[in-house]
Order: C-alpha cells, then structure tokens, then sequence
C-alpha cells in the first residue's frame, strides 16, 4: 500500500507537470496562440528589499509593456481575471485527464519500476565480477613481472655459462695435443701434405701455449715439454730439407729456377722456423744468400765473358770521328776506317733493339752464335745481359718476398745481399766498356733500353733495380755527350783545304751527319730528352758552318750555292726518312734549301736573261714612282731584248735544263729547280709584257714580235723533266 500510495504521489506530480506542459504547447494568449509560452520579464524584482529604485521598476514596467502578449492583450481589451480563471480551469482539467491516463498504466510503471531494479541488481553483480576480474589481472601482472625477472636472471646465467664454455674449450683444444699430430711430426715426410698441415696445427698450438703462459695459466704446464719436443724434431726436419734444396743449387748445369719453385710450396716451413726458431731461420737464410749470390755472379760473369766474344770485330775508336777525313790513316799498319765509320753514323737496323718485340726477345746464346759465325754489336749485347739481368732479378725478389716474408727496406737489404756482387760486376764492366767506347749511337740505345726496362720493371712491382737503373743511366749519359762533344768538336776543327779534292756532290761528312742525326732524333722521339736535343742542336750550328767554310773554297757563286743545295738536300731526305716532318732539323734544313734554291734560280737566269731581268726591275721601279715617262728612251734597248729573247730563249732553256741536271745529283730535286726555274722566267717575261703595256713603249713596232705568254708557257713545259 505504501508503495502504491507513493506510486500515485509521483503520478499526480507528472500530471501536474505534463498538464503544464501541454497547456504551454496548446494555448496561446487569450486561450488559443503561443503568447502564453512568454511570461512577463520581471526580472530581479523586489520590492521589499532596502535597494528598492523606483527608476528600475519603471525600466521594468516600460520593458513589459513592450512584451508582444502584453501588447496583444491590452489592445483586444480583454480582462486578465477572467482569463486567468479560464486558464486554472484548464489546468485543472488537464490534470484530472493526466491523472486518469497514469492510473490506466499504473501496472505497465510498476512493471517498469521491477525491471529497472532487476538491472541494478544484475549490474551491482557485474560490478562486483568485474572488480573480482580486476583484482586478479593486478595479481597476474605482478606475477608476469616476477617471471620476467627470473628469465633474465636464467639468460644472463646461460651467456655467461656459454662464454666460459667457449673461452675453456678454445683453451683445451688449444692446450690438447692429438695423436695424429704427434705421429705426423715425428713420422711423416716433410713433403707430405699432412706434415704441413699437422706442422701448421703444431704453430698455432705453441702460439696459443706461449699466449696462456703470458696469461698465467697453470695447465700449460702440462703440454709444455710435449710440444716442445714436437717443436724440435720439425726445426731438424724443416732445417734439413730446405738446406738440402739450397745444396741442390750449386751443382753444375742445375736450373735454380726449378729448387726455387718448390721451396715456394712450402714456404710456411720457414715461417714457422720465424716464429719458432730465429736461429735456424737466420741460419737457412744466411746460407740462401751466400749460395745464390755466388752462382748469380759466377753465372753472369761466364755469361758476360761468352758474350763479349759475339761482338762486331770492327768497333768505334776515338779517331772515328765525324769531322775526320776519310783518307786519314791512324798508322802503319791500321786497316782502312771507312766501313766502321760509315756503320757508327748510321742506324740501319740497329734500332730494332728497342723495338717491343726485340726488346723483351729471348737472351743471346753464345755458343750457338759462334758455331753460327754471327756477330752483333754491342747495343744488342746489352739487351741480352740486362734483360736476363732484369728477368732473374725481378724472379729473385718476388721469391724473396714470399719465401722469406719480408717487404718494403728489408727485402731491399735481402735482394741486394743477394744480387749486389752481381750489379756491382756488371756496372764495372759497363764502366770499363765504355771508357774506351766511341759508338754515340750504340750508347744512346743502350739508354733507351735501360729506360725501357725500368719501366717493365716497375710494371711487374720490383722497385730493387731503382737504384741500379740510376747507377747504369749515370755511367752512359756522361759517355753519349762526351762522345757527342767530341763529334761536335771534330766538326769544328775541320779545315776544308784539307779534305783534298772537292766537287760540289755531298761531302761525306755532311751525309754522316744526316745519317748521325736521324738516328739520334728517331730514337729520342720515343722518349724525349731535352739535352739530346740541345747537344743536336750544337752539333747542327757546327754543320752548317763546316758547309758553309766548304762552300767559300769554290769561286763562282754558282758552285758554291750548287754545293750548299746538294748538301741540305741529302741531309734533308735523310732525315726526314726517320724523323718526323715538324722537328727542328727537318724545319731548319727545309729553310736553307728554299733559300738556296731561289738564289741559285736568280743566279741560274741571270746569263741568258740577266738583261731582261735589269730591265723589268727598273721599269717597273720607275712605273711604282710614277716617272713612266722616261721609258721613252728605252725603245732601242726594249726592242734588243725582244729579238734577243725571241732568238735564244729555247736554247738557253736547254742548256739551262742540262746544266741542271748535271749540277745536282738528286734528279728530284734537279726537277723542282728546273720547275722553278721556268715558272720565274714565265713570271718574267710576263711582267715584261705588262711593262710594255704602259702608253709610252704601247706603239712600239716591235711589240709585234713579242711571244705570246700562252705560247711560251706551251714550249716550256716541253722542257719539264719527267723523273
């Protein structure tokens, strides 16, 4: 009943409210419009309050009775008692109605009102479940965290179990020694290849004992003597084996190459000797050396001595000089010198010695040669010696390296204790050699053919024969310019009035000359020096003088220029043959020709048309001055030249052409200065005919005589040689 009396409480409280409600959505002012939804705005009114202003109620009354109801209500002029009472009466209405419809569904509330207090106690047990839940995964969490610190705790034990594992097993297969090792050292060949690898287990063994020793581990005492006597029984074995393949090498005919190759196969015997006996290690080095430097300076000595023996008889002595005569004799009974000082001054074939494929050549045999009766000169001998030099040397110090594991200054001090009696043989030799050498251009190859050789060496890594290189560059540079100076020198004291006979062909010294120099500038073209060129230089400037002293000795003007034009132009043709077109020779030599050969054009026209020339130069002379007028009085002298030209020019043209086919031994060059010869003539005459075309000599009568420039060029190329 309590329960029911409170149900209807709360039921008659929604009416009220919902009939308030309603009645503010249905009515408006005067019982039908929404007005009523407004009240008045009274705002904070009071007015039993002390702070009672007469001022602000009159601001309220104004603002109500601005209000849109106020207005609507004052202006119909209705009476808001009565409506007021109306609207109580609704209100009361409605409230009874409300009223009736909640009692209608009083039992659908109380059925609300059951399962609203099911759900609480529903969500009051959830409630508790899910702060049971809550509890629990906060207990599990604390739990996670505990596990989590004892698997980390488990793995940091493991690593660290793991590690001493490790560190104690390297430690025991470090200090354990195996049967198989023991039998392999003490029984096994040391040509076996399980002596070498049970030798290497052996090596890394010790070093692993010497390394715990330092560490001050007690168990290495236990296999100490152990490896130590492993460790002498391989020293005596490795000693006596590779002293016995460095014994190999000193019988006679033995190919040293062939005991080198298999000590390189096992060269980890002496590397253990390093790192497990010094002394004996010192010891098979020691005797290395000693052995090997022996036989390279007995070899290279006997192969020198042999080798010397293939040498052209005939060699350069120091009378076999450019500037000396042919016809001097060196004494009684001296053989004639004109062979050997026409093969010191020329190349031929000789620079083939540099060539890629005769420099890298096998070396010379010579025994084969002298059972051959073959010769050669001394450029070619040197090749041989020094590229079996260079061959064995850069063999030599690869093997060192590798063999004896060393680098840098140390292999240097070990190839040179090794070679160095051998190097030193070989440059007294050179110095002995070439004291008494006067072959420039056998000299000058055998530079060429060191420079070559250093940079092969320096292509295969063997910087040992740096110093070597400089050492034989040193003794030759000095010979070739002395050898040089001396030409140069020759040259200059030459007096021609002492050459004998002179004719204006080619002087022999001349053509020595440009057979010398070719020669020298074809080889230093592949690697150019500076002082080679000046040394040429100086050597040309004493040429040129000697042919122009040569030339001073005849007395017509026109032998001498036939004799300088001869000159240049075999010494011009020579080199050009083997030095390039733009060198300083060819260039200078190109310039004297062209000036002799113009001279000796003008020279060569000057008898048979030397009055035509005067006349052409002096008309032309007073025509550029603007004294034409005083041609006039050549009208005689005009007309002499025209019928003496008209009369002779055809056979002074053939005797021209026959004179210079006589004078000049190179029928090429006889041909271009016939040419020139003629096209300056053809010039000639016409420039004589434009100065005949002046109005003072243009009604000259014998203007008719002259030949037409058409036809004279027509009968002139009748002359032109055909070579």
């Amino acid at each position: 009943m309590a329960a029911a009396a409170t149900m209807a409480a709360a039921a008659r409280e929604l009416v009220l409210r919902a009939g308030t409600l309603d009645m503010e959505e249905e009515e408006g002012p005067l019982g039908g419009g929404p007005g009523l939804q407004e009240t008045l705005q009274l705002g904070e009114l009071d007015i039993t309050s002390d702070e009672f202003i007469l001022d602000e109620v009159d601001v309220h009354i104004q603002a109500n009775l601005e209000d849109e109801l106020v207005k609507e209500a004052l202006k119909t002029g209705v009476d808001l008692r009565h409506y007021s009472k109306q609207v109580e009466l609704e209100l009361q209405q409605i409230e009874q109605k409300s009223i009736r419809d909640y009692i209608q569904e009083s039992e659908n509330i109380a059925s609300l009102h059951n399962q609203i207090t099911a759900c609480d106690a529903v969500l009051e047990r959830m409630e508790q479940m899910l702060g049971a839940f809550q509890s629990d995964l906060s207990s599990i969490s604390s739990e996670i965290r505990i596990l989590q610190e004892q698997s980390g705790a488990m793995n940091i034990r493991l690593r660290n179990r793991q590690a001493v594992r490790g560190k104690l097993g390297e430690l025991v297969d470090g200090l354990v020694v195996p049967s198989a090792l023991v039998t392999a050292i003490l029984e096994a060949p040391v040509t076996e290849p399980r002596f070498l690898e049970q030798l290497q287990e052996l090596d890394a063994k010790a070093a692993a004992v010497r390394e715990q020793e330092a560490r001050g581990t007690a168990a290495c005492a236990d296999v100490r003597g152990v490896l130590d006597r492993l460790r002498v029984k391989a020293v005596t074995k490795i000693r006596e084996f590779i002293l016995q393949k460095i014994y190999s090498f000193r019988k006679p005919m033995t190919n040293y190459q062939i005991p080198q190759t298999a000590l390189l196969k096992y060269r980890f015997f002496y590397q253990f000797l390093l790192g497990n006996e010094r002394a004996t290690a010192k010891e098979i080095r020691d005797e290395y050396v000693e052995t090997l430097s022996k036989i390279y300076l007995s070899y290279y000595r006997s192969y020198l001595g042999r080798l010397m023996k293939v040498q052209y008889e005939e060699v350069a002595e120091k009378d076999d000089l450019m500037g000396v005569e042919d016809t001097a004799k060196k004494g009684f009974f001296s053989k004639p010198s004109l062979r050997s000082r026409n093969t010191i001054f020329t190349l031929g074939t000789r620079g083939s010695v540099i060539s890629p494929t005769e420099l890298e050549a096998p070396i010379l045999v010579p025994h084969t040669a002298q059972r051959g009766e073959q010769r050669y000169p001394f450029e070619a001998l040197f090749r041989s010696q020094h590229y079996a030099l260079l061959d064995n040397s850069c063999r030599e110090y690869l093997f060192i390296c590798e063999f004896f594991v060393v680098s840098g200054p140390a292999a240097h001090d070990l190839f040179h204790a090794v070679m160095g009696r051998t190097l030193s043989m070989t440059l007294k030799h050179l110095e002995s050699y070439l004291a008494d050498c006067y072959d420039a251009i056998a000299v000058f190859l055998c530079i060429h053919i060191v420079l070559r050789f250093r940079n092969i060496a320096a292509k295969r890594d063997v910087p040992a024969l740096d110093r070597y290189w400089e050492q034989v560059l040193a003794l030759l540079w000095p010979r070739f310019e002395l050898i040089l100076e001396m030409n140069v020198q020759s040259v200059r004291s030459t007096d021609p009035q002492r050459l004998g006979g002179l004719d204006t062909r080619p002087h022999y010294i001349t053509r020595r000359y440009a057979e010398f120099s070719s020669a020298l500038v074809s080889i230093n073209q592949t690697i150019p020096n500076e002082r080679t060129m000046q040394l040429l230089g100086q050597l040309q400037v004493e040429v040129e003088n000697f042919v122009l002293r040569v030339a001073a000795e005849f007395s017509s003007r026109k032998e001498q220029l036939v004799f300088l034009i001869n000159n240049y132009d075999m010494m011009l043709g020579v080199l050009m043959e083997r030095a390039a077109d733009d060198s300083k020779e060819v260039e200078s030599f190109q310039q004297l020709l062209n000036a002799r050969t113009q001279e000796f054009i003008e020279e060569l026209l000057s008898p048979p048309f030397g009055g035509l020339v005067a006349f052409v130069k002096e008309a032309e002379a007073l025509i550029e001055r603007g004294q034409a007028e005083r041609l006039r009085g050549e009208e005689a002298r005009v007309t002499q030249l025209i019928r003496g030209f008209g009369s002779s020019w055809k056979s002074s043209v053939e005797s021209l052409s026959q004179d210079v086919m006589r004078s000049f031994t190179n029928f090429r060059n006889g041909t271009s200065i016939i040419q020139g010869a003629l096209t300056q003539l053809i010039q000639l005459y016409h420039r004589f005919h434009r100065v005949l075309s002046q109005p003072q000599l243009r009604a000259l009568p014998a203007r008719a005589e002259l030949i037409n420039i058409h036809h004279l060029m027509v009968e002139l190329k009748k002359h032109k040689p055909n070579f």
